[in-house]
C-alpha cells in the first residue's frame, strides 16, 4: 500500500482513534509519544490496545503506533501491543539517531512477538547524520523526517522557506532512496493552512518523498493530491514505457516521445510514476 499521507492521532481518544481511518489516510499513527501526557501514558497503552483488540476494527489501511523513544517506555508500548487479537501493520520509532535504535525496537518486537515493520523518524543532526544506517537497518520499511525537532536541536530557526532543514530533508531522502524504503516528509504544522499545505506538500514531491505527515485529518486529502500522479504525467510514462517497449524490440538504444529524446533517467522517472499510480488503486 502507499504511505502518501500518515495522519497522528492521541493515543488517549478512543472515539478519535476509531475515527482516524475514516479520513482517508494511508496510513493512522496512534501516538504514545508526543501527543500523551507522561501522566496519561498507561491509560493511553491501553486504550490503544482495546481499539486494535477490538475486532470491529479492521480498517483498509495500513495501521501503525508511534511509542516512545528506545531506552524510556518503549518496552511497555511494544508490551501493550503483543497478542494475536491486535490489528497492527508498523510501529513508529520516533528520535531515532543510528541503525541500532531500530535494531532494538526490532529487538523488543521479537521478544513481544509483535509483527510489524519499522517506520524511523529522524528529527536530530545525530539522526539526520546517520540517516542511512537507520534506512539500511532491516526492519526499517520506511524513514520520516521531523523538522520541528530537528530545528530545535540545531539551534536552527524555523522559516515559511524552510531552508533551514532543506538539507536534511534531502539527506533522509537519499538514504531511503539508497535503501529502498519509503521516504516521508515532515509536518505542516498549520492545519488551517491548506494553501501552505498545498505549496510544501509539491515540494515535497518534488524533493523525492513518497509521503508527508499530517497532525489534523483535513491535511490528508491534499497530502493525497500531492502525491498522486497528475494524469497527465501517467499518460506521458506510459507512452515512454510503450515507446520503450517497440525500441527494445528494434534494438533501438535510442528514441524519442512527442519530439523529446528519451534516456535513462526519464525513463525510470516514467517507471516511478506508474508505480505510484499502481499504489495507489491497490
Amino acid at each position: 500500500m502507499p504511505r502518501r499521507s500518515v495522519l497522528f492521532t492521541p493515543g488517549d481518544r478512543a472515539s478519535m482513534l476509531r475515527k482516524a481511518p475514516s479520513s482517508g489516510a494511508d496510513v493512522v499513527t496512534f501516538d504514545l509519544e508526543d501527543a500523551v501526557a507522561p501522566e496519561r501514558k498507561a491509560e493511553a497503552r491501553e486504550t490503544v490496545r482495546g481499539v486494535l483488540a477490538d475486532p470491529d476494527f479492521d480498517p483498509d489501511c495500513e495501521v501503525c503506533v508511534r511509542v516512545n523513544p528506545v531506552g524510556t517506555v518503549a518496552d511497555d508500548d511494544v508490551r501493550a501491543l503483543a497478542g494475536d487479537d491486535v490489528r497492527l501493520d508498523a510501529v513508529m520509532l520516533p528520535k531515532a539517531e543510528s541503525g541500532d535504535d531500530v535494531d532494538t525496537l526490532a529487538r523488543l518486537l521479537r521478544e513481544h512477538d509483535v509483527d510489524a515493520a519499522v517506520i524511523a523518524i529522524v528529527e536530530s543532526a545525530a539522526g539526520v547524520l546517520d540517516a542511512p544506517a537507520i534506512a539500511a537497518a532491516d526492519a526499517t520499511a520506511a524513514v520520516a523526517f521531523g523538522a520541528e525537532d530537528y530545528a530545535a536541536d540545531v539551534g536552527a530557526t524555523r522559516t515559511g522557506e524552510g531552508t533551514e532543514v532543506l538539507y536534511a530533508r534531502e539527506r533522509v531522502v537519499a538514504a531511503a532512496a539508497a535503501a529502498g524504503v519509503d521516504a516521508i516528509d515532515t509536518l505542516h504544522t498549520d492545519f488551517e493552512d491548506a494553501g501552505g499545505l498545498r505549496d510544501d506538500a509539491a515540494f515535497s514531491v518534488q524533493l523525492g518523498f513518497d509521503g508527508k505527515l499530517a497532525i489534523h485529518p483535513r491535511q490528508v486529502a491534499p497530502i493525497n493530491d500531492a502525491f498522486s500522479p497528475d494524469p497527465a504525467d501517467v499518460a506521458w510514462a506510459r507512452d515512454i514505457l510503450a515507446e520503450k517497449a517497440d525500441a527494445d524490440a528494434d534494438d533501438r538504444g535510442v528514441f524519442r516521445v512527442d519530439g523529446e529524446m528519451i534516456d535513462a533517467p526519464l525513463i525510470k522517472q516514467a517507471e516511478r510514476i506508474l508505480e505510484r499510480a499502481d499504489l495507489n488503486r491497490e
